[in-house]
């Protein structure tokens, strides 16, 4: 693959984007390799001088390395010899050449892409196994755990963030492609818009699943209505809008979906006894709970207007996954599967037996009550799981791990407390990726919130240990819920990826322990 300059103007140009061009007419106009990374430069590289952490240095590096052009926002000195692109916005200028170097990859692929502050990777990981039903293996996915580009092991990896940079999300399509994807399902959070790296990108199907405050802080959204216009803007550029009608905030949701799509294209979805005469239009989709237990959730879709009808897929479905909060996931992913040209038969195949990893992986223990991992990370989702714990156990004792990240979601903290306050009866406060934060001032930051004459807390710094005193001073009928990190194998402290089991992992392997124990001793 390869890039001329002149292309490279024409777009940077066509997007208002270019300030100022310097070309060097005796060396090579094409650009046969692109980064951001001086580390990770060949010979005729168009490479990014981006980021906050960008340093003229880095320049330096790519240029003695073989890259022939660069784009900033300014011009270096230590660019010279060099073609220099001089743009308004880096960020985007690097969003849309990288999509023309590896040739417009989404134009192959069907792209679903969902949003929400909470639901995002249970909803995608659904989606995705319901399409793998009928295109062989072949949708590819990017999400916050793991990245799918192809049907090979080496084509499944470890996500960094929950949308990548720009230039790694269309090299992914573009592999994607080649190895014969044909859709694609991603998430994209709120910083994928607010750091550009989906600008340009048009999706088939968009899903608005729901909104409340969530990454409000100095390195993320200055406030919540920062926060909620990022969201938005995947609606605003989404063929077809499938939106949650119970969502906060519908009004403005429903009016950005109408900026760039008719309504005839836009599909609301709710549960059954939800009702609000001030809607824009009729609830197209409605689902209704059909039975909850520790194994299975079972829930009813039912097409209510015109356009929904002309989907057949209507009827019963089950999830392996608890939660009665699932149903809403589930459902979502039911009318993609739809839009997608899927019929209930089929769909209802593909979602029964989905397992997502780190999100309500339940262990059933013999002595010690139920133990359940889940990504539960904020207020929104901590409520809903703690909520569903205390309706399906008939309120009993619930003892909570959980900790909060350091450096960002900082606006999440005192939802954990809130959390708690309504549900738990014991919590420990724990380390979840501190990163230059003390971890210790983390946790006392959330206890100065909780009201201790309802939750007993103890401070246990040590991830796994806290996990363990959890767990081990559960009786039968007890609900132990380990909230935060899920699969996450890495805890990020200090600028390091410190490798950590996962508190599935930890969780399974205390529990052999404790019921080894309790064996030995009965």
């Amino acid at each position: 693959m390869s890039i001329s300059l002149n292309t490279c103007i024409l777009i940077l140009k066509e997007h208002h984007l270019l300030k100022s061009s310097a070309v060097q007419d005796t060396v090579i106009t094409r650009m046969e390799y692109v980064s951001y990374d001086s580390r990770d430069i060949q010979t005729n590289t168009l490479f990014f001088c981006k980021g906050a952490g960008f340093r003229p240095t880095y320049l330096s590096m790519a240029k003695d390395n073989g890259a022939n052009c660069y784009v900033a926002e300014q011009p270096y000195p230590e660019g010279k010899g060099m073609h220099a692109l001089i743009v308004r916005d880096v960020a985007k200028a690097m969003a849309l050449l990288s999509a023309a170097f590896f040739r417009f990859p989404q134009d192959d692929l069907y792209v679903i892409a969902i949003t929400g502050t909470k639901g995002k990777t249970t909803t995608a990981y659904f989606l995705k196994r319901i399409l793998d039903q009928v295109n062989g293996g072949r949708t590819a996915l990017i999400s916050s755990v793991n990245n799918v580009v192809g049907q090979n092991p080496e084509d499944t990896f470890k996500s960094s963030l929950t949308t990548p940079e720009s230039l790694d999300l269309f090299r992914d399509m573009r592999n994607a492609v080649d190895n014969g994807m044909t859709h694609l399902v991603m998430e994209v959070s709120s910083q994928a818009y607010k750091r550009n790296r989906v600008f340009g990108l048009t999706y088939d199907l968009g899903f608005f699943l729901n909104i409340s405050p969530d990454h409000i802080g100095p390195n993320e959204h200055p406030n919540f209505a920062d926060y909620l216009h990022c969201k938005l803007q995947l609606l605003v550029n989404a063929r077809k809008c499938i939106i949650n009608a119970q969502t906060a905030h519908f009004n403005e949701v429903y009016a950005a979906a109408t900026t760039t799509t008719d309504p005839d294209s836009i599909y609301l979805f709710a549960d059954e006894k939800f009702e609000n005469p001030a809607l824009p239009q009729i609830i197209d989709f409605r689902y209704s709970s059909e039975e909850l237990d520790m194994a299975r959730t079972k829930f009813k879709v039912s097409c209510i207007s015109d356009q929904a009808k002309k989907l057949k897929i209507a009827g019963d479905y089950q999830l392996k996954m608890l939660g009665d909060f699932n149903e809403s996931n589930g459902t979502a992913a039911v009318i993609g599967a739809g839009l997608a040209g899927m019929e209930h038969d089929a769909i209802a195949r593909g979602i029964r037996d989905v397992n997502v990893p780190g999100r309500m992986q339940t262990e059933i223990t013999k002595d010690h009550g139920v133990v359940v991992v889940d990504y539960a990370h904020n207020e929104a989702s901590m409520m809903a799981l703690m909520g569903f714990m205390q309706r399906e156990f008939d309120n009993p004792k619930i003892i909570v791990v959980v900790g909060a990240p350091g450096d960002k979601g900082v606006s999440r903290r005192p939802g954990f407390s809130k959390s708690l306050n309504a549900y738990a009866d014991k919590a420990f406060l724990t380390t979840d990726d501190p990163g230059f934060e003390d971890p210790l001032e983390i946790c006392q930051e959330i206890d100065a919130g909780i009201d201790h004459s309802k939750v007993d807390v103890t401070i246990e710094l040590d991830r796994q240990k806290a996990i363990h005193d959890a767990i081990s001073m559960a009786k039968k009928g007890d609900v132990v819920l380990v909230c935060g990190k899920g699969e996450d194998g890495f805890q990020k402290v200090r600028g390091i990826n410190t490798p950590y089991p996962s508190d599935i992992t930890v969780a399974q392997q205390i529990i052999n322990e404790l019921e080894g124990q309790d064996e030995h001793f009965n």
